[in-house]
């Protein structure tokens, strides 16, 4: 079963999904950029949805803003899935002195599983209120540029605490792609498996070589920064999927947008918008490695990743 903010549906109902997302988020890190507006976050996934979207996996955790109310909202005014996170972000998120940064692992774990099991807080664990609230579906983590620092370490052994006691996906921000492998090798070194590590924005380091190595280790490559063109042209992208696809690594991909700024909504004046995956990129995609391929990156390979294994 896959687990949304209206319930948990059977993998097979998923449907074409954009694996990284953010409706609500509000960032220390990014200040100036948060988003909290249900209306235009419905009409973001409305447009959408129009294009062929069936799922969202909105991955903002803990302490950053996160709504599971909103996003219930979402979901019912526009028929998409969608999947929200618990877990924590990379260092950077958190101001000095947030509680995140203070708790040892049995509290950091804890709540995690809170959210995992009985469902996430209301008011994103800023109080001791009882959660009554939608489930979460996948855990967040994430490291810092090229290392990983003690207190992310800390999120991350909280996190794989989490994975094993549910069988949750564990997803981990990797800064400009960076410490890939050693994140792996840390989190299976505490018990996960590799088949529910998603490695996000790999695409930031478009390395092939480096991607092959981690798709064969079993962990998910998830490319979501699809129309940030200040990165890098969208053809290069397509250029490292068509790679991937030709070294037999189709079954290891997702796609996402990863729209963490409001200047990246189209409901905000901004751009490329939820619109874009779907009626920019993919008809790109399609062309260069045809229908089965596409499938396999947006629809078969999110249904097993975030689907709930038995820990």
């Amino acid at each position: 079963m896959i687990v949304t903010v209206l319930g948990p549906i059977a993998r097979e109902k998923l449907g074409v999904t954009d694996a990284h997302d953010h409706l609500f988020l509000r960032s220390p890190a990014l200040a100036g950029q948060e988003f909290e507006d249900l209306d235009r976050a419905v009409e973001e996934v409305t447009g959408a949805a129009r294009g062929g979207m069936h799922a969202l996996v909105e991955v903002t955790p803990i302490g950053l803003g996160r709504d599971p109310e909103k996003m219930r909202a979402v979901a019912a005014a526009t028929g998409v899935h969608i999947v929200a996170a618990t877990g924590y972000h990379r260092d950077a998120h958190y101001a000095e002195g947030h509680w995140v940064r203070k708790a040892p692992v049995e509290m950091l774990a804890a709540r995690i599983l809170a959210d995992l099991q009985r469902g996430m807080h209301p008011h994103d664990w800023l109080d001791d209120a009882p959660p009554d609230s939608a489930r979460a579906g996948v855990i967040k983590a994430g490291a810092s540029y090229q290392r990983i620092s003690a207190l992310e370490e800390r999120r991350l052994v909280a996190a794989a605490i989490g994975s094993r006691e549910t069988g949750a996906p564990i997803l981990v921000h990797t800064e400009i792609g960076t410490c890939g492998i050693e994140i792996i090798d840390l989190l299976t070194r505490e018990g996960v498996k590799a088949d529910r590590i998603i490695l996000a924005h790999l695409d930031r380091n478009p390395d092939f070589e480096l991607h092959a190595e981690i798709a064969a280790r079993g962990a998910t490559l998830e490319y979501d920064t699809v129309g940030r063109i200040k990165y890098r042209p969208d053809s290069q992208l397509l250029d490292l999927v068509a790679a991937l696809v030709h070294a037999g690594h189709e079954n290891a991909m997702m796609l996402g947008l990863d729209l963490g700024q409001r200047d990246y909504f189209r409901s905000y004046g901004g751009g490329p918008g939820l619109t874009y995956l779907m009626d920019t990129f993919v008809p790109r995609l399609r062309k260069r490695v045809g229908d089965a391929v596409v499938r396999k990156i947006l629809v078969d390979t999110p249904a097993r990743a975030f689907a709930m294994s038995i820990p």
